[in-house]
């Protein structure tokens, strides 16, 4: 992407150059009105005549008092017209004959745009969003409750919003002699999640450079905490690095950012980002920036010092070999748990070869075997608009094979924390928390990193460490 320059470039001017584009420019890329209305044609030509589908907006999260944390709307509802905005509702139903988009939003209300910001309103959803009709959230009661009354089944995910859920319930269990005379309401509920799911896990071309957009921003993040490190900064410091470098750039983060240096780098989700880090500790860092809905995800483990010790090189080098060979194992065909048990058998034949392990393979790999101690997750998951993203992984039972357009992350680890007392911990490896992940496309030409600008090789990082002082 224009913008983005190589790492072998002064920090300084990669820095700028990117911040230019990205605040200059302001347009990353984007989902265009026709890919909405494709998605919504798609998830429509699955139902029924008088089905009315309700897609339900995030409710708003008070974090104290009149304090409310910042909003972010539901990714289904997002996916399906990327309207952003609180207190919203997508019904679509069948206008005669033909599928209608509508949206319940606020309406323009001056005094509270006065206070809170300024609203599209009805004629702005309309004319700016891929919509066919806009209604005022206030107007709910009546409006939806004429929609209930002409459908057959209601496709809703319930529990999200308590007004909408008591309006359907009260559809389904009226006795009016309406619904006597002619039938009219609806008489079965069900949850479109799964149907919605389906089709957010193969991501299009657009959508695909949504998330690499996000990835570079994220992997520049990365970049620029390795070089400001020095011995004594604070695990809050690096996080502010990166997530400052993500607001920087328009972004804003993912997930709360896991900053853990030592045998806080331990702690698969590590939280509290509260201790000074040492030169001769790892730090293992796993945040990712969100650009328009869409997550990046990624892990480093790196010296603080700059360089590795022996130690911790012996385990870095694991770790990195078993993510490389999962990364192979993200082919069209393949079962969605290859590269886990890819990475599985690295991790273990590498504990074997250190003397961490004196198990056959097999043993090692079994359960109960010395891979579990050291090792306690699953290698990846799917990523989109959400972090851990929608979609089965097992349909009928059997894993599911991926296919061109899915996106999963990949992220074997292995973490000795001198703390534990259930087992007994290597001397030589105690207090080593290593995580490498990188987010990776499934195509027909083999795997794409998306998140391939953030360096990872062991030459790569020390190089790179600490160059800002």
């Amino acid at each position: 992407m224009s913008g983005l320059t190589t790492l072998e470039e002064p920090r300084a001017l990669r820095a700028t150059m990117f911040r230019a584009e990205a605040l200059t420019a302001g347009e990353g890329p984007s989902i265009s009105d026709s890919e909405y209305r494709s998605r919504q044609q798609r998830l429509l030509e699955g139902l029924e005549d008088e089905d009315l589908l309700l897609v339900v907006g995030n409710p708003e999260s008070v974090r104290s008092n009149d304090v409310r944390y910042p909003y972010r709307n539901s990714s289904n509802l997002l996916y399906l017209c990327g309207w952003h905005e609180e207190h919203s509702l997508l019904a679509c139903r069948k206008v005669d004959g033909k599928w209608s988009v509508e949206l319940f939003v606020q309406p323009n209300d001056i005094v509270k745009e006065i206070w809170e910001g300024r609203r599209p309103g009805l004629d702005g959803a309309e004319t700016s969003w891929p919509i066919d009709k806009a209604h005022s959230i206030e107007d709910l009661d009546s409006v939806l409750g004429e929609m209930l009354s002409s459908c057959t089944r209601v496709l809703v995910k319930t529990g999200l919003d308590k007004k909408v859920d008591k309006l359907v319930m009260q559809a389904l269990e009226s006795k009016g002699r309406a619904r006597q005379l002619s039938g009219e309401g609806p008489i079965t509920i069900e949850d479109p999640s799964a149907r919605i799911a389906e089709l957010r896990l193969r991501k299009s071309p657009a959508e695909i450079e949504m998330m690499k957009y996000a990835c570079k921003v994220s992997a520049q993040a990365h970049i620029e905490a390795m070089e400001k490190a020095e011995d004594g900064i604070g695990e809050w410091q690096l996080q502010a690095i990166i997530e400052g470098f993500f607001q920087w750039n328009g972004q804003t983060w993912a997930y709360p950012s896991i900053v853990g240096c030592g045998d806080n780098a331990t702690i698969l989700h590590y939280h509290a980002n509260d201790k000074a880090c040492r030169k001769e500790e790892v730090v293992l860092i796993d945040a990712g920036s969100e650009y328009c809905g869409y997550a990046a995800d990624i892990t480093r483990s790196w010296p603080i010092g700059g360089r590795f010790t022996e130690a911790q090189k012996e385990i870095y080098q694991v770790v990195l070999d078993a993510q490389k060979a999962a990364i192979d194992a993200c082919i069209v065909g393949a079962p969605y748990d290859a590269p886990h048990h890819a990475a599985r058998r690295h991790l273990a034949q590498g504990l074997i070869d250190l003397g961490i392990s004196e198990q056959s393979l097999e043993d090692a790999l079994s359960m109960g075997g010395d891979l579990g101690k050291w090792y306690m997750h699953n290698t990846g998951h799917w990523i989109g608009m959400d972090v851990h993203d929608v979609g089965v992984y097992r349909p009928d039972g059997e894993p599911r094979l991926l296919e061109e357009g899915m996106v999963l992350t990949v992220e074997p680890g292995l973490y000795f924390a001198a703390w534990r007392e259930d087992v007994e911990v290597p001397e030589r490896w105690a207090g080593i928390g290593i995580r490498i992940e990188d987010d990776v496309l499934v195509s027909s030409n083999g795997p794409v990193i998306l998140s391939a600008d953030c360096p990872k090789e062991i030459e790569e990082l020390e190089n790179i460490i600490g160059t800002s002082k």
